[in-house]
């Protein structure tokens, strides 16, 4: 697979046009429209092939049917050749398992759900959303029509959208997996398969690309990037995170994932867009200031910057849209140098239940979701990784709530801790995977039992009760109680009953209610008070291994208790006492520390945006609240030459203390760069 760098300043150009739409195409001009991405600093942009709704924007002789019944002219190609006349890269759109006129020209052809139905919009409600079953005859169109894109259009590039595993039940399916004597009525039989079509078709389609053409860039997209993307990295030529913060996807799925997606190997961008709320919001705007963080995050972590917009089917750009884009990506293209071929700098490996549980949008796993808000504000500077990657670049490695240990898996984490490493495990995290006992014995813990049961019989460990009916309560000691009051405190989410063993120390005890809540013993409005009797060890400590028996991510997550973030801090702090950021601003401030190693210099990013859930659906950003005098400390442990804010050039002044160095940045408003120049 060809090495790709991508470029900074993108644009996806969505163009999913009805055939009840007249004139498609009909006052679009070519020079107009690049030149008003050129005045909008942008530097690639993605144009459609052919649409969910089946449709072709180009003069397709293959499949002259499937030209869009009222486009009126060769509408890519003249994107394409009026964005090269001005070095804009073009690369191409082309949808794939949602498509409306193939799904009702061969419904055949789709998914079909396990009781026979077919999957998707059903036919009398608006949508597109039916999917098409990649190992039927649809693939062998797919190739077609994009051969043929490949042999009439200059491609810089191929974005093929909605390729995603699916629960097939179709005589496709049905067949492929009897004749490789496999079960299709067993549902996870069929979810596994699934994943192997889905993986063979990507391996198919690059390969038929390359056959073609050896350098453009190709990319799958399904609204997330994960761990199933390890096996199939070298499909891709880089990856596109799509993380619309006001479109389902929230303001943490993009630190989530792009902090793991930077450890594969391959150059990535983040993707927003324009849009109030979503893909299809015509005519409406986003706050810039909501713009300018998102793609000022984007940026701090690495990444390169989408932004997402939709052409009106009259084929005009709309001025407006490109002003608002513009003031974002004229800042964004002054800043590129000091992200240039950076590497994070991390501390931290947080091991992710992804692997495990699996993830989509909307439905990312809550204890990363809770860790990830944890250590983001308290500054940390961490990865997200899963059981292949390589331990051995972490100061820390934390364990949130579920992760299981599998005999391999905990030798690998021994070896890990023998060599000098340091262990946050919670909760179930630790135990074999059939959850009888712990697998990692460093943690210095055995199992005492399951735990009470509801009236029901179910374990109610770890689960979520409206009014907290199996909450227990934390003592925390001084070690891991720093800021806290020396009082009991609840824990919401009942934890697991273990016992040490020798050598280990309790850091925090257990206290234990009157009685759990039920319909034959409550008190008051929600969970029991404190009976002030100890009930067993809540956070211990062995060696380097420090374990919570509660869910402590899990219940952030929930309902963000400071106490819980700040056991985990605390504890943190005894294994990492020297970590590679401090600073004395307020927690809502991102803090992330890339290195470009061919400038000899690190770039400290500092990002002060608040979202607020000012109407009911998402949050928004709308006010940039300036920090002052912000006093920040970095592990450097090697000469440091200059410091001073960028781009603006202003030289700060800075004192070594041992391997650390301290600085005041005056000013933080939204987003300051901080170029450490080494000696």
């Amino acid at each position: 697979m060809p090495s790709l760098e991508l470029r900074f300043r993108q644009v996806h150009l969505d163009f999913h046009t009805s055939e009840h739409i007249t004139a498609i195409g009909a006052a679009f001009d070519p020079d107009e429209f690049a030149a008003t991405l050129e005045k909008a600093r942008v530097n690639s942009i993605t144009c459609f092939a052919r649409c969910v709704h089946g449709w072709m924007y180009f003069d397709t002789k293959a499949f002259p049917e499937r030209r869009h019944p009222h486009l009126t002219r060769n509408l890519l190609k003249e994107q394409i050749e009026a964005c090269h006349a001005r070095n804009i890269r073009v690369p191409i759109y082309v949808a794939v398992q949602w498509d409306v006129f193939t799904a009702e020209q061969h419904p055949e052809w789709r998914v079909v759900e396990p009781d026979g139905r077919l999957e998707g919009t059903p036919p009398y409600e608006a949508g597109f959303t039916r999917f098409l079953a990649l190992n039927s005859p649809y693939a062998d169109f797919l190739k077609a029509h994009v051969q043929e894109i490949l042999e009439t259009l200059p491609v810089d590039g191929f974005f093929f959208d909605i390729v995603a595993p699916v629960d097939d039940s179709s005589r496709w399916t049905r067949a492929q997996m009897e004749a490789k004597g496999l079960d299709p009525s067993d549902a996870a039989a069929r979810r596994q398969h699934g994943l192997e079509v889905v993986n063979q078709f990507t391996h198919d389609m690059t390969a038929f690309v390359r056959g073609f053409n050896t350098e453009c860039s190709i990319f799958y997209n399904i609204g997330h990037i994960g761990t199933r993307h390890r096996a199939v990295t070298a499909d891709y030529t880089h990856w596109e995170l799509e993380t619309l913060p006001s479109g389902g996807w929230g303001y943490l799925h993009f630190p989530i994932t792009v902090r793991y997606v930077r450890n594969l190997g391959l150059d990535y961008l983040g993707q927003t867009g324009k849009f109030h709320t979503t893909w299809g919001d015509f005519h409406s705007f986003k706050n810039v200031e909501a713009l300018r963080y998102e793609c000022d995050r984007m940026l701090a972590h690495g990444a390169k910057c989408m932004i997402g917009d939709q052409l009106h089917p009259d084929g005009k750009i709309d001025p407006h849209v490109y002003d608002l884009i513009g003031q974002v990506y004229s800042e964004v293209e002054k800043k590129e140098p000091w992200c240039v071929g950076t590497k994070a700098l991390t501390d931290i490996g947080v091991l992710t239940p992804e692997e495990f549980y699996g993830a989509k949008i909307g439905a990312l796993p809550p204890a990363l979701m809770g860790a990830t808000r944890m250590l983001e504000e308290g500054a940390q500077q961490f990865d997200i990784i899963d059981s292949q990657s390589d331990f051995s670049r972490y100061r820390v490695l934390i364990a949130p709530d579920n992760i299981p240990f599998s005999h391999e898996f905990a030798a690998k984490v021994d070896g890990y801790l023998a060599a000098g490493g340091a262990l946050l495990a919670s909760f179930e995290s630790g135990l074999n995977p059939a959850k009888t006992g712990f697998s990692l014995q460093s943690m210095g813990v055995k199992l005492r039992g399951d735990g009470p049961r509801d009236v029901q019989g179910r374990l109610v460990r770890g689960r979520v009760f409206e009014t907290n009916d199996y909450a227990e309560y934390l003592l925390p000691g001084d070690e891991v109680g720093q800021g806290l009051p020396r009082t009991e405190h609840v824990m919401y989410i009942r934890g697991l009953d273990v016992e040490t063993v020798t050598g280990t120390k309790v850091l925090a005890n257990k206290v234990k209610s009157y009685f759990d809540r039920n319909f034959r013993h409550f008190c008051s409005h929600r969970q029991t008070p404190s009976s002030h009797e100890v009930g067993g060890p809540a956070i211990v400590r062995k060696g380097q291994a420090i374990y919570f028996a509660h869910p402590v991510f899990t219940q952030y997550n929930q309902n963000a208790p400071r106490w819980c973030k700040k056991l985990v801090l605390n504890a943190l702090r005894l294994l990492l006492p020297d970590p590679l950021v401090q600073h004395d601003g307020p927690s809502s401030l991102i803090v992330t520390l890339n290195e470009q190693a061919t400038q000899n210099r690190w770039v400290l990013h500092l990002l002060h945006y608040i979202p607020e859930r000012r109407g009911q659906d998402f949050d928004v950003i709308e006010d940039v609240i300036p920090l002052y005098n912000l006093k920040i400390g970095l592990r450097v442990g090697q000469p440091v030459k200059a410091i001073s804010c960028v781009p603006n050039g202003q030289a700060l002044n800075y004192q070594g203390k041992g391997n650390r160095i301290e600085f005041t940045v005056p000013l933080i408003a939204g987003h300051q760069m901080v170029a450490i120049n080494l000696g």
